[in-house]
């Protein structure tokens, strides 16, 4: 093994040193846990923690529902935590839906204060310190939203103790428990709002119509996916991004189903038009026209 790996290593290990150390020091946390990958490490990683330190019960999780957010996320969210015995709230925040509808760019602002706020009350009522799980990378990117959670006090302990993304999947691997190091080789995701143009109006049936289609495709074997939807003059139409590697796929038919087929089910979840787009997928392509 070379030096530079070693060094890697160290530095992700120390890292993993001063996370333990930031949550232990809350006494009792509150994990804002989505399902997704970020924030199935942070609760994985406290509840180990915790364990070690003899007392288990001072780590629970609450997590977000409505139909901005995907119900297989949701899904895994409590089966992970039914699997650990973690105490687990859900709380429904379909109301934040008519905070946002109009869509500005500053949307995930309005969301995240409005979401958060929520769960941050929850918390504070039980004497729990309300953590999220947004990380180093994520700052790189147009996040209004983190503007939120700074503002209302919300931790985040994975950015405090500067993981990476690709570091965060690294430990989840090795932290321990089966269905965490699962969740390591699963796609990123957001949430189904992300989905549609600043400026266009968000609808819970748009949201159904997003989620069915990608939907569609992960049963299908593609590993990762967005269906955006445009408002055009003749109804909706979908753009489909997917990995390049996987273009191909989809063009060839070797996911047995021909192009056309693909069209055939989109129309039939609702949108007028489907169309692939050539850049493949990119994390945060809906804000490249936006200046932070």
């Amino acid at each position: 093994m070379s030096n530079a790996t070693d060094r890697m290593e160290t530095t992700l290990e120390e890292k993993l040193k001063k996370l333990e150390e930031i949550v232990l020091g809350y006494g009792q946390m509150i994990v804002a846990f989505s399902g997704g990958v970020d924030s199935t490490f942070l609760l994985a990683f406290a509840l180990k923690a915790y364990r070690e330190a003899g007392c288990p019960d001072n780590v629970a999780a609450m997590t977000a529902i409505g139909p901005q957010f995907a119900a297989d996320e949701t899904g895994f969210a409590e089966r992970f935590c039914d699997s650990l015995s973690i105490a687990h709230k859900k709380m429904d925040v379909s109301h934040v839906l008519d905070v946002i509808r109009d869509n500005p760019q500053d949307r995930c602002y309005h969301c995240k204060k409005a979401i958060f706020g929520t769960l941050k009350e929850r918390a504070d009522m039980v004497g729990s310190v309300l953590a999220d799980g947004t990380n180093l990378d994520d700052m790189e990117d147009y996040r209004p939203g983190h503007r939120a959670i700074q503002e209302l006090g919300v931790a985040s302990p994975l950015k405090e103790a500067g993981l990476t993304k690709a570091e965060i999947r690294q430990a989840l691997a090795a932290v321990g428990i089966d269905a965490a190091a699962d969740k390591a080789e699963m796609p990123a995701f957001a949430c189904l709002v992300t989905r549609i143009p600043y400026g266009e109006r968000i609808t819970e049936e748009k949201l159904k119509m997003i989620y069915a289609a990608e939907r569609y495709f992960k049963d299908r074997g593609f590993s990762q996916v967005r269906v955006r939807c445009h408002e055009i003059s003749e109804g909706l139409m979908a753009r489909v991004e997917l990995e390049q590697n996987e273009m191909e796929m989809l063009i060839s038919g070797k996911r047995d189903a021909a192009p056309a087929d693909f069209e055939e089910a989109l129309k039939g979840f609702g949108f007028r038009y489907a169309a692939l787009d050539l850049g493949g997928y990119e994390k945060g392509k809906m804000n490249k026209s936006v200046v932070a």
